[in-house]
């Protein structure tokens, strides 16, 4: 009788640990691994609805992937994209590259394999401000610490001869910004577009700078992707990053088209988007050492971060090495001429 009873008792203990092994599975992190009705991968990609996202906004637009499904997962802050990358709730994001380098000096897998964008941070101050030096004293809005606007702003001052304690950088939703200005809270901003050309559009604001005459290939947001992502499915995930440097391409006609499919995930007038075009680009999405190092080096001087991760820890450049974007191979074809829309004379080249 005692005997039943153990091997009962045995039984039991074995069935609790089967479920709850079961149950770890399903919660754990592969809990991004899912597959659609038609048996492909779904890759979850975060964002939040600024222009330094349109590679991957076009993306999703054309959908001319095949081997997997996309899912652009929108976020409201930074904050929550990194716990939703932290949790294992998305397979990666766009995101700024600085807030991506901290989560992963804390411990977050992450890798960087592309940018988001090249240029498109300009420094937008009230009308009445005419030099840098008249910003002493006043309140400048920036997204966040951890941000190349942060940077940017820093440079800004010690160019000009002041301290970056000279003003009072002020950590701000984007989208909030125009109206701070508008309203006389801040002096002046650095944000990712569209809303630099926000306030500048309706006379409300002037660029005092360009970033690039602050700063020479500055980086900003890129791609970064889980790297137990890149590790276990290393040809979904080059599969995606193709798809993703072709809807660069693309973006860089900054044409009607490109509007149209941004404005779903962006909402902006046409007039403020013709005007955020002007100032990004799209042409060269390559996380370059030599820029990446420049970033570090700037960080490191402000404080923000003592040890950031090396550009061999954090980057991960096979996915773009590995695509076949050069000039004559490329997986879209060239800008239209005949007025068709793109999604009609887009072709996949066939390696």
């Amino acid at each position: 009788m005692k005997r039943i009873i153990q091997s009962g008792l045995f039984l039991l203990v074995i069935s609790v640990l089967l479920l709850t092994m079961a149950a770890c599975g399903a919660n754990g992190s592969d809990n991004t691994s899912e597959s659609g009705k038609d048996g492909k991968r779904t890759i979850k990609i975060g964002y939040l609805p600024i222009t330094h996202a349109v590679p991957l906004f076009i993306e999703k637009e054309l959908e001319k992937y095949e081997k997997f499904n996309l899912e652009l997962v929108k976020f409201g802050s930074w904050p929550e994209l990194v716990d939703a990358l932290n949790t294992g709730n998305i397979d990666g994001a766009s995101m700024l590259v600085t807030l991506a380098m901290k989560a992963k000096e804390q411990g977050i897998d992450l890798k960087a394999v592309a940018l988001g964008h090249r240029d498109g941070n300009v420094l937008v101050v009230a009308n009445d401000i005419n030099s840098v030096k008249d910003l002493k004293g006043k309140n400048f809005a920036i997204p966040h610490k951890f941000s190349t606007h942060n940077i940017l702003l820093y440079q800004m001052l010690k160019q000009n001869g002041l301290k970056y304690d000279d003003v009072k950088a002020v950590e701000m939703p984007p989208a909030e910004m125009p109206a701070a200005l508008s309203e006389g809270r801040i002096a002046g901003y650095v944000v990712a577009e569209p809303f630099g050309a926000a306030s500048v559009s309706i006379g409300k604001g002037k660029v005092l700078f360009q970033d690039n005459e602050i700063w020479q290939n500055s980086i900003d947001c890129a791609l970064v992707l889980r790297g137990e992502f890149i590790e276990k499915e290393k040809e979904i995930a080059q599969d995606f990053v193709n798809y993703y440097l072709k809807a660069g391409e693309v973006a860089e006609h900054k044409d009607e088209q490109t509007i149209e499919m941004s404005s779903k995930y962006m909402k902006a007038d046409k007039e403020v988007m013709d005007l955020s075009f002007k100032w990004i680009a799209y042409d060269d999405l390559i996380i370059h050492e030599k820029d990446y190092k420049e970033l570090t080096k700037n960080l490191i001087e402000m404080g923000l971060q003592k040890n950031p991760p090396s550009y061999e820890e954090f980057v991960d450049n096979s996915l773009i090495d590995n695509a076949k974007l050069h000039k004559g191979n490329s997986y879209f074809s060239s800008k239209p001429k005949d007025g068709r829309e793109f999604k009609d004379v887009l072709w996949l080249s066939r390696h």
